[in-house]
């Protein structure tokens, strides 16, 4: 159960209206790496988790502040919007400086949501659950939750180099910090599931099955040579089991591909 309290988790007061950022501020809420796309991730995770409860709780934790984030951000679209459009489209003609600023802003906001934010990107392309991961292992679902709160700080960082508004700046801050905490919480949590279950996704596999010649080879597949000398080429690999080789030149271990002809009803070439 959810219940709403009408407070803010933190301040979204801009010091003035700007459509046009209002626009870029849509990429960290309905982006691949926005808020919502965080939020849907870490709930379906939370209720399809059915490992120890610590781990539920903790995912419910952050799904729940996420939905905290999604409100801030919205309401400061909703305030860079504040008496934009109308009049100031109606002058546009008479000032060609108004005219090419509110050329940069999306119109949906105007026309689709009466100034207010979109579950859309910054280019207009709508929220999809398939940014979402929730696959049920949790040392492969925390690691896809690190990638998503690097590149969603990634984000944020950039749009706070684009503003100089020190409302927006003072919002975005605290979301650039809860990121870092995020990022940090991840990697705790990676790193304690590596210590019980290993370091590869799924652990329950067993490796008899695999080809295990090829698990540990680093394969040159392109001109160069620099490759040799990163860590994922030279030593023991990660989980302990093996040492890592160097392949400098690959060969192809398959078969020369011969398909047969299509069936008559294919009507394809002969």
């Amino acid at each position: 159960m959810f219940s709403h309290i009408k407070e803010l988790q933190y301040n979204a007061k801009p010091s003035q209206p700007d459509p046009v950022y209002a626009k870029k501020l849509q990429e960290i809420l309905g982006g691949q790496y926005g808020e919502m796309s965080v939020m849907m991730q870490y709930l379906f995770q939370g209720w399809n988790c059915r490992a120890e409860n610590k781990y539920k709780d903790m995912i419910m934790d952050i799904a729940t502040e996420e939905i905290a984030h999604v409100e801030m951000i919205a309401t400061m679209i909703a305030q860079l919007l504040d008496g934009t459009p109308a009049h100031d489209q109606e002058q546009g003609a008479k000032d060609p400086a108004v005219e090419a600023v509110l050329g940069g802003m999306n119109p949906q906001h105007a026309i689709v949501n009466g100034l207010g934010a979109q579950p859309n990107d910054s280019v207009g392309f709508p929220w999809t659950a398939r940014y979402t991961i929730a696959s049920g292992n949790l040392l492969a679902d925390f690691r896809a939750n690190l990638n998503a709160e690097s590149q969603g700080r990634l984000q944020v960082c950039r749009l706070y180099e684009m503003t100089t508004d020190p409302g927006v700046r003072d919002m975005l801050s605290f979301l650039i910090a809860r990121d870092t905490m995020h990022q940090h919480q991840w990697m705790a949590a990676i790193e304690e599931l590596e210590q019980t279950q290993g370091a590869i996704v799924p652990s329950t596999f067993n490796q008899e099955y695999e080809k295990q010649e090829v698990s540990y080879s680093f394969m040159n597949f392109s001109q160069g040579e620099e490759s040799s000398t990163g860590r994922w080429a030279n030593g023991s690999t990660v989980d302990g089991q093996a040492n890592f080789e160097y392949v400098q030149n690959p060969e192809a271990m398959g078969q020369i591909p011969t398909l047969q002809p299509g069936p008559p009803y294919i009507h394809g070439t002969r």
